[in-house]
């Protein structure tokens, strides 16, 4: 939020600062009580803060009342099955996931790709299959330094774009979870575009770099032709009002099925705004 431009996106920006107030660790809540003040003060922090704090703690100050009551519902849950119970169903989400991932990995093999951005920029990517682990080694070495301008992914969207590739990997149906990942083991060095140093812009990470490392990866795997590659983002508004959309585009075929056309592709995770809300 926040930022030289409506929408927190401007598209040359070179300072992370540009792209909108950053907050460190902070507890919004603490004691019971929303630390409105305190959430003000940060919002209006940074050369360019937010343009409109009052709809930020509106919002923010929702998501508070619908996590408490997700922590009612756990609480009714709790007092039902007991700590035992609901700590065991909790491991088997993550163990179940574990293991549908290993069971994907065992039919993997070894192979390399590299994906060329727009920008000349590369995202290189070698995936070692350890058969008797039943692992997998993924490891970025190569890829391009961290860009001057936003084509920069922090860390953990890099991490995200791994999760969701291997989660697509699973045939059955499973709630994305950590435990995914657990068979994987992730090398990304540090100062490329995919784990950048401070204060590398990155508005362009979970737009753009993101798709294209899930682009790389399913080259690698040899699983699924290219999709359109971008989210697409047409951002527009003024001190007042903002709108962010993304335009959709399409996927790519595999084996034993068709591309799609006019939907959204991977990493977007967003449909069309409904035009009734700008009526």
């Amino acid at each position: 939020v926040g930022g030289r431009t409506p929408g927190s996106a401007p598209p040359d920006s070179k300072h992370i600062d540009e792209e909108g107030v950053l907050i460190e660790d902070f507890y919004l809540v603490r004691d019971g009580r929303f630390r409105k003040e305190e959430t003000r003060e940060l919002l209006s922090s940074g050369p360019y803060p937010c343009r409109n704090i009052d709809q930020n703690i509106a919002d923010l100050a929702a998501q508070v009342a619908a996590n408490a009551t997700g922590v009612r519902e756990l609480q009714k849950m709790l007092a039902k099955f007991g700590r035992d119970v609901m700590h065991a169903y909790m491991k088997h989400v993550q163990d179940n996931a574990e293991e549908c991932v290993r069971r994907v990995i065992e039919v993997l093999t070894d192979s390399e790709f590299s994906y060329e951005l727009d920008s000349g920029a590369v995202i290189r990517v070698a995936i070692r299959i350890d058969r008797e682990k039943r692992s997998a080694s993924i490891d970025f070495s190569g890829t391009s330094a961290q860009d001057d301008g936003n084509y920069n992914a922090p860390l953990a969207i890099c991490k995200a774009a791994v999760l969701y590739v291997f989660r697509t990997l699973v045939g059955s149906d499973i709630p994305m979870n950590e435990g995914c990942l657990k068979p994987i083991n992730l090398n990304v060095p540090e100062g490329t575009m995919i784990n950048p140093r401070y204060p590398a812009a990155v508005i362009a990470g979970n737009t753009e770099v993101s798709q294209a490392i899930t682009e790389t990866l399913y080259g690698a795997l040899g699983v699924l032709a290219g999709s359109q590659g971008t989210m697409n983002n047409f951002v527009y508004g003024n001190d007042v009002h903002q709108n962010y959309e993304t335009i959709c585009g399409g996927t790519g075929a595999g084996n034993g099925f068709d591309g799609a056309s006019a939907v959204h592709s991977h990493m977007t995770n967003t449909r069309m705004t409904d035009p009734e809300v700008l009526e």
